[in-house]
């Protein structure tokens, strides 16, 4: 027991948390591979792939909650430059090999190891902002320096990013302006920053609706993101005799599945979409965890994620630190988003992108990524730990000053009658 607690160090809620959406993932991944098991042949490959990634994933964790939080500072000196250049390199084959999946250039190969360089991207770019923040506090709030370095460095990141992978750039973004409201930027910056955003965006939808269909380089996903918002935008309701389900493949059979669950699901292992759902492992799982646990399962999954940026929150405020607490925010946001935003598209609140659901979908990059960010909020949760420890102890210390004080002027209470007895009987004398 001493053993586990001295691997287990930190917040017990956040790991509570994290074992249950690992729990989550091994059975509704192991359910939604049915089409893997296809491919491969092998009825336990993808599952046995996928809780190999878990353990890793549980290792990176205890790995990193024992890293000082202070040492994360160094992280984007090093992550920074170095997703900048995987990223350019994966756009740039993309467009000298053809080489896509669904027609994006996302993954990249070093030493022969595939992974997604925008997930680091996302991790330099929190830590970033979370250190120009903390580093260039005033009293009037975040310097207008801090603000430049934060914007400079998400326009280069998440620039990099959006001609792959557009839903993780915007949200990227999005998580850096509410790091700066959080991180006191000046309110006449943010606002230059959302006149400069809503121009910007503007231009891109004049773009998109106008530009012909051919493709041009770092703009040959423009047909696909209009074709998503126009679809999602005008849907209408179809008749089903006149309903083609292979136009809508993935939004139809999501919908199937949540349609045709109840309160408590079908059951563990009792989809039927899956074998439908081309990524019922990844982008669509949530459909399949509400096909198969029902809406109590559905909800269970969102009240974690709640309950998860709840704790971060609660994290954050202890912190006696800028950094910290901008980080864990950081992170928490960053989690708790994308979760809400895969969760959004597979119930059809939002238009359809790729982002897998957090520490549930299966990935090799994505798991470990997501398993390094809840080791820092940990690593945090033990550093306000021993604030609360050193806090008590001077606490207590104080207390038992106060005491001696106490008894010492009891004592001199007590021995002010004799003295005044001794001091009449000379006086006799």
């Amino acid at each position: 027991m001493d053993f586990l607690r001295s691997l287990f160090k930190g917040d017990r809620i956040i790991w509570i948390i994290f074992l249950l959406l690992c729990v989550i993932s091994i059975i509704e991944v192991f359910s939604a591979a049915s089409t893997l098991t296809y491919k491969s042949g092998d009825h336990w490959e993808p599952i046995r792939q996928h809780v190999f990634y878990l353990v890793g994933g549980v290792i990176v964790v205890i790995l990193f909650h024992r890293i000082p939080y202070r040492w994360f500072q160094m992280f984007p000196l090093v992550l920074i430059p170095l997703s900048i250049v995987l990223l350019g390199m994966t756009s740039i084959m993309g467009f000298i090999t053809g080489d896509r999946i669904n027609g994006a250039a996302r993954w990249t190969s070093l030493l022969g190891v595939q992974f997604q360089p925008s997930e680091l991207g996302k991790m330099a770019l929190v830590i970033f902002t979370a250190f120009a923040l903390s580093k260039k506090q005033t009293d009037e709030g975040a310097s207008p320096k801090a603000f430049t370095q934060i914007v400079i460095a998400s326009i280069i990141v998440c620039g990099l990013i959006a001609p792959e992978n557009l839903s993780t750039a915007l949200l990227l973004f999005g998580v850096v302006v509410l790091m700066l409201i959080i991180g006191r930027t000046p309110k006449r910056l943010l606002f230059k920053l959302f006149t400069g955003v809503l121009i910007l965006g503007a231009f891109a939808l004049m773009l998109t609706f106008l530009m012909p269909k051919n493709n041009i380089p770092l703009l040959h996903r423009m047909p696909t993101w209009k074709n998503r918002i126009l679809d999602f935008v005008y849907a209408k309701d179809v008749p089903a005799a006149q309903f083609n389900i292979e136009d809508e493949r993935q939004k139809a059979h999501a919908r199937i599945a949540i349609a045709s669950s109840n309160p408590m699901g079908k059951g563990p292992g009792n989809s039927v979409q899956r074998d439908f759902l081309s990524q019922a492992f990844s982008d669509f799982i949530y459909a399949i965890i509400i096909e198969e646990l029902g809406l109590v399962g559905g909800a269970l999954v969102v009240i974690l994620y709640i309950w998860l940026l709840i704790r971060v929150g609660k994290i954050a405020k202890k912190c006696n630190r800028t950094f910290p607490a901008f980080l864990v925010m950081g992170i928490g946001l960053l989690l708790v988003s994308q979760a809400l935003l895969n969760m959004m598209v597979a119930v059809g609140l939002f238009p359809i992108t790729g982002q897998p659901l957090p520490l549930i979908s299966k990935g090799g990059t994505s798991t470990f990524v997501n398993c390094a960010y809840i080791g820092m909020i940990l690593s945090v949760s033990r550093y306000t730990k021993l604030l609360e420890e050193e806090q008590k102890a001077t606490e207590q210390q104080q207390e038992e000053r106060l005491e001696q004080l106490a008894e010492e002027a009891a004592q001199m209470e007590a021995a002010e009658p004799t003295a005044i007895i001794l001091n009449e009987d000379e006086e006799l004398k």
